[in-house]
């Protein structure tokens, strides 16, 4: 599946991507932020990541950014869809952070997810990672009040306490997509 956003393009990640998500991900302060990224990254890992066959309920993207030297990986973003309310979870490179590529990535997977059915999604960031917070409500995802250890392994394995999101994408009414919060207030008597 492909996707233009209106400054990137989302596509599946290539064998041949490997070097650049190895490039953009092996850095402490990217893989420490993610749940599922081993720390130290080796370029085996990025090689596995580029190689594995997916589950097709599963979406995987690499983020690009089309420009005059060809369209650069700058980080993933990806759906795990056989949840049975489908998370998300992305990553930046370092180098392209705070240009709101986060967001514009996060918005145009929940215009495919949306696209697809699927009535409800869920995020979370670590409690030290306030950046992915503030992407996750700049994309209509609402705080579900939850708070969880959850395993990091780019911190070893270490438990780390993360902040619980979701967002609603069809209702009854069919508005497009609102915050779970606001559903939920539009469902009160």
């Amino acid at each position: 599946m492909f996707m233009r956003t209106e400054r990137l393009f989302l596509r599946p990640p290539f064998p041949e991507d490997w070097r650049e998500v190895y490039r953009g991900i092996n850095d402490a302060g990217v893989v420490r932020m993610l749940g599922r990224a081993p720390w130290p990254y080796a370029p085996q890992d990025a090689q596995a990541f580029c190689n594995r066959l997916r589950n097709p309920l599963d979406m995987v993207f690499a983020i690009t950014l089309p420009g005059v030297d060809g369209a650069p990986v700058i980080g993933t973003i990806g759906l795990n869809g056989t949840a049975d309310v489908p998370e998300v979870g992305y990553w930046i490179s370092r180098g392209h952070r705070r240009q709101g590529y986060a967001t514009e990535a996060l918005r145009g997977v929940l215009d495919i997810t949306r696209m697809l059915g699927v009535e409800q999604v869920a995020a979370g960031h670590f409690l030290d990672n306030p950046a992915s917070g503030a992407v996750l409500r700049k994309a209509g995802f609402a705080e579900t009040g939850e708070v969880r250890a959850t395993c990091s392994l780019g911190r070893g394995g270490q438990l780390v306490l993360a902040r619980r999101y979701a967002r609603v994408l069809v209702d009854a009414e069919d508005d497009g997509g609102m915050p779970v919060a606001d559903h939920a207030k539009r469902q009160a008597p």
